[in-house]
């Protein structure tokens, strides 16, 4: 693919007019300089447009876009209860946990931990999710963005990654979460706009110009089995997606750990200046959640009629970009770019957050708080810096770049939803039971990995939980057995939700039902 002198005109315009809100975003008046909470929180003033927004700005990135249109491509539209199962837990996180997390007035996730268990939980978990993050997470969308990049335009790779690191740095390491927040929606307006755009072009070509409809019909009469939602144990994807497990199994798990406890995405809600406010961002991101799969998936589908004959699944989304004509390619490029950089900006941020607020004033717990700040955007430059050095020899011999963050965190996943939940909803839960289960996780999921590779690994997943889950309850009865006393007595919890959540919550769970009952 080739981007022409408009294209790159358009793409220009967009690195410059993001760079330049997030300027204006994160000015200070009378030259007051930025506290922790200002650069870590957003000075908790977040409204709900930008919590959502922001949500699925950090959740869509080059590997989602890329990987799922491929998958589209490979199996059809049942890659989307990714998306689709991911809108009802973020549903749950907005009702039941999100008022437990703000009333506790936390920076990090750790630092719950430790309110709730002990510190040694806190620093432990703290240490796991820096290095998840650097050498996982943020090499991952290094190097599949740059892969991407590459892919489409021919940009070679490490310059590629140079260019990912400099742009997310220019917009965030001085404003902070603020910036990435407020920047974040033009990030997403361009990724939905683009890719619904996208997604009428490659439809109308199927149907040669009758419309979108028309496009649509015909795709599903050729390759009905690519709309189903439910896979069966003859599928060759079924391992991919097992069956009614994408209902009521490991999925769940998944779900919760990604959209709950996860400092990366839960950093925007507890940033928000109320938590109304912060239920309304989460109920627009599942709206937003319910698009995915037309902006990602049905490209790749349309794909196997346009391009029939590709080489790998993943070169169904650049492939289907190629289609666009001059100009709007560029905005479509752009969008892509926008994936990744905002995933970028906010994998920094939430890895300076845990240095800074959990480990390091720890140590230095008597510095002002413009020290602090500094100290965060010096992590976010670092930890960019490692991520670059270890991309290639972390990821190169991995044909799937998703694959490879599903295998390292899928250890870990059962472990921590098994330490959140107990710790948000049973009182006797103990730091042992919890260091139990965050053992127990990885040993377990280790052992079914490795003596049995055939199972798939979102059962693999909800196992392991079922097992630390006993396992927690089973250690921290055998300690005192009595109320821990950090725990949050839930009864005095509201858990009430405005009308308007309650109202649009039970749309999206209509359209849910809508969907799965259409395409089961």
């Amino acid at each position: 693919m080739r981007l022409e002198n408009l294209d790159i005109i358009v793409f220009s315009a967009y690195v410059i007019g993001l760079i330049s809100l997030a300027i204006w975003v994160s000015r200070e008046k009378d030259g007051r300089e930025k506290n922790t909470e200002d650069y870590f929180l957003a000075s908790k003033s977040l409204p709900w447009w930008a919590i959502g927004a922001s949500l699925i700005a950090a959740n869509i990135s080059a590997e989602q876009i890329i990987g799922m249109s491929g998958s589209g491509y490979a199996l059809g539209l049942g890659i989307a209860s990714y998306e689709w199962m991911g809108a009802i837990g973020l549903l749950v996180v907005g009702k039941y946990m999100l008022p437990v997390f703000l009333k506790q007035k936390i920076y990090t996730m750790p630092q719950y931990l430790e309110q709730r268990y002990n510190h040694s939980v806190r620093m432990i978990m703290a240490t796991f999710w820096m290095a998840l993050y650097i050498f996982v997470n943020l090499t991952s969308i290094l190097w599949l963005g740059a892969l991407a990049i590459y892919t489409i335009t021919g940009f070679e790779m490490v310059y590629g990654m140079i260019f990912l690191a400099v742009f997310a740095l220019s917009y965030s390491l001085y404003g902070g979460l603020k910036a990435v927040a407020f920047t974040d929606i033009i990030q997403v307006v361009l990724l939905v706009f683009g890719g619904l755009f996208l997604s009428y072009v490659t439809l109308n070509l199927i149907s040669e110009g009758s419309g979108v409809l028309n496009g649509a019909n015909i795709l599903m009469e050729q390759f009905p089995e690519k709309f189903d939602m439910i896979l069966s144990k003859d599928n060759p994807y079924y391992n991919d997606l097992p069956g009614i497990s994408v209902l009521v199994g490991g999925m769940w798990v998944m779900n919760f750990s990604y959209w709950g406890f996860n400092q990366y995405i839960i950093q925007r809600a507890l940033a928000a200046e109320s938590i109304n406010e912060a239920q309304k961002g989460m109920t627009f991101a599942a709206f937003l959640k319910l698009l995915m799969p037309i902006i990602v998936v049905l490209p790749g589908i349309a794909a196997v009629t346009l391009a029939p004959d590709l080489d790998r699944p993943d070169q169904a989304y650049p492939t289907m970009m190629n289609l666009m004509p001059v100009g709007l390619k560029g905005l479509i490029f752009a969008a892509l770019v926008a994936a990744i950089v905002s995933s970028l900006a906010s994998m920094i941020n939430s890895i300076s957050t845990i240095f800074t607020m959990d480990i390091y004033s720890y140590y230095r717990p008597e510095k002002k708080q413009s020290h602090y700040v500094f100290i965060g955007r010096i992590v976010s430059f670092t930890s960019l810096l490692i991520a670059m050095i270890f991309a290639r020899p972390l990821l190169e011999s991995f044909d799937q770049g998703f694959k490879f963050i599903q295998d390292f965190t899928g250890f870990f996943t059962p472990g921590i939803v098994v330490i959140f939940m107990l710790g948000l909803f049973w009182k006797k839960a103990t730091a042992n039971g919890a260091i139990a289960a965050a053992v127990g996780s990885f040993i377990l999921s280790c052992g079914f990995y490795y003596m049995l590779p055939d199972l798939p690994f979102m059962d693999r997943v909800g196992i392991v939980f079922l097992i630390c889950l006993a396992l927690a309850i089973i250690v921290s009865l055998m300690g005192k057995q009595e109320d821990h006393p950090q725990a949050v007595d839930i009864r005095q919890m509201d858990f009430s939700t405005s009308r308007s959540f309650n109202i649009q919550s039970l749309m999206v769970i209509c359209i849910l039902i809508a969907l799965y009952a259409t395409w089961w």
